[in-house]
């Protein structure tokens, strides 16, 4: 297991070091520039994605799309991760975190475009679609919508769901006193009940779920900023831009941060958090009920507004106000800024009625269990377009006893795994976002640009044997 677990740390030593990280953020510049700065149009697609598009072909509404695609993205990394880029990157890092998503909201888009241009629907009118279908369709490279299959079957057992498993059990454990076995057969057996029914019934859940979690965590966020730390907002927010660009000079514990650690990690943690470029929520953009490419594209990249502008963005001022406010509580026996879930409980303590800890566990509970069932429709659909319909039965049975599994068993080297077959994923999708770059301005310019956007796309969704 030492072995593995080198070998592991070796090639995430490279596959998300300095080259992948300046690929993924300098895809999200290029396509940004080459779309002619789509975030202008991101209050266009918050408005679409409760439009109902009645003359169109689809699965699910283009909400239930974004809530599927939301409820995978939010998870863990919302509420621990944004405590380790502070903690390991120092304040700055939470500028880059947000300049990341700022900038991968022009990729989002465009790996809707072609999840939508390039899907096909089977015998039984079930929509099919995602990275695999544009290496496959648009670039003619079967082989590498096959390596992309295989990553995602993979991945999706890790980041997407033993490793949320694992923190749900662990802080329900801790917080609630309930053993990790109980908790995990529960899961297992709410988890089995929704991924059964596919994608429409992890569409309805989600779209009952995410609203609501996500005005909890809002809510929580809020009154520890405004009502607790109001005192230090100025503060804190001058301290995020300052240390971005500047080695940190003030003392206390957020301080002797460089410029390249406050960019490395909030850049890291941006693009896990909103996985833009990785290639994941184009899967469930495929299956929404759109006229034209561009209504979803537009759609899809209110995710990464929601997720990284919003959410994530107001976590990390409530981080480092609270930091500033109590920074004695957020050490360690020897003086270093503690971590995890336990830096968390320790900056949501200020909620009134010791609720902090529960409320913590709550978020996390909820936003991990949805990341769970959302990577359970991208493993399906990898399954079945490496093996037809036939392989989706027996995937949904092993990705149900890795639930299980995850709940009982330490997972640090599932976690490393994860985050390698995940970096493996983003390179097909971003090659094919890169080589069909002029596709997706000529898309862009007839629908959007051209004031079109209620055309419907005369091309017909082919169809194939499943």
């Amino acid at each position: 297991m030492d072995v593995i677990q080198g070998f592991v740390d070796a090639v995430n030593g490279v596959v998300w070091g300095w080259p992948m990280l300046i690929l993924l953020l300098g895809t999200h510049i290029f396509l940004t520039f080459r779309l002619k700065f789509i975030q202008g149009a991101t209050f266009k697609g918050i408005k679409l994605t409760m439009t109902k598009d009645g003359e169109a072909s689809g699965d699910i509404s283009q909400w239930g799309a974004l809530a599927t695609a939301l409820a995978a993205t939010l998870g863990t990394g919302n509420i621990v991760g944004v405590a380790t880029a502070v903690v390991r990157g120092g304040p700055g890092a939470v500028l880059w975190l947000w300049f990341t998503g700022a900038f991968g909201i022009a990729t989002k888009y465009g790996e809707a475009i072609l999840a939508i241009k390039y899907r096909v629907k089977t015998s039984d009118g079930t929509m099919l679609g995602g990275p695999m279908y544009a290496c496959d369709r648009g670039l003619n490279m079967k082989w590498l919508g096959v390596l992309f299959s295989i990553f995602t079957a993979i991945a999706c057992f890790g980041i997407g769901n033993m490793v949320q498993v694992n923190s749900i059990t662990s802080i329900i454990d801790d917080v609630f006193g309930i053993p990790r076995v109980g908790t995990g057969v529960v899961l297992t057996v709410v988890t089995i009940l929704v991924i059964v029914g596919g994608i429409k019934s992890i569409a309805r859940v989600a779209e009952m779920v995410i609203p609501f979690m996500a005005i909890l965590f809002v809510l929580g966020n809020l009154y520890v900023l405004l009502v607790v730390n109001t005192a230090y907002i100025g503060q804190a927010f001058s301290l995020i831009l300052s240390s971005a660009f500047t080695t940190q000079a003030v003392g206390g514990a957020l301080s002797g941060y460089a410029v390249m650690q406050a960019a490395r990690f909030g850049i890291a943690r941006g693009l896990f958090s909103n996985e833009a470029g990785l290639g994941s929520a184009p899967i469930a953009a495929a299956a929404a009920t759109t006229r034209n490419p561009v209504r979803q594209g537009l759609v899809s990249m209110s995710q990464v507004f929601w997720d990284t502008i919003c959410l994530v963005a107001i976590t990390g001022m409530v981080y480092v106000s609270s930091i500033l406010r109590i920074e004695p509580q957020f050490l360690n026996e020897e003086g270093i800024l503690i971590r995890g879930t336990q830096f968390a409980t320790t900056a949501f303590g200020a909620l009134p009625g010791g609720i902090g800890p529960g409320f913590v566990a709550v978020c996390i509970m909820m936003f991990a269990w949805t990341t769970i069932i959302g990577w359970g429709y991208y493993g399906e659909r990898a399954c079945e377009y490496l093996g037809g319909k036939k392989a989706v039965k027996p995937f949904k049975i092993v990705y149900s006893i890795a639930v299980f599994l995850g709940s009982i068993m330490a997972v640090d080297l599932v976690f490393d795994i994860a985050d390698m077959f995940n970096a493996f994923m983003a390179i097909p999708n971003l090659i094919s976002l890169l080589a069909l770059s002029g596709l997706l301005a000529k898309i862009t310019k007839e629908y959007l640009w051209d004031k079109n956007i209620d055309g419907i796309d005369p091309d017909p969704i082919m169809e194939i044997k499943n």
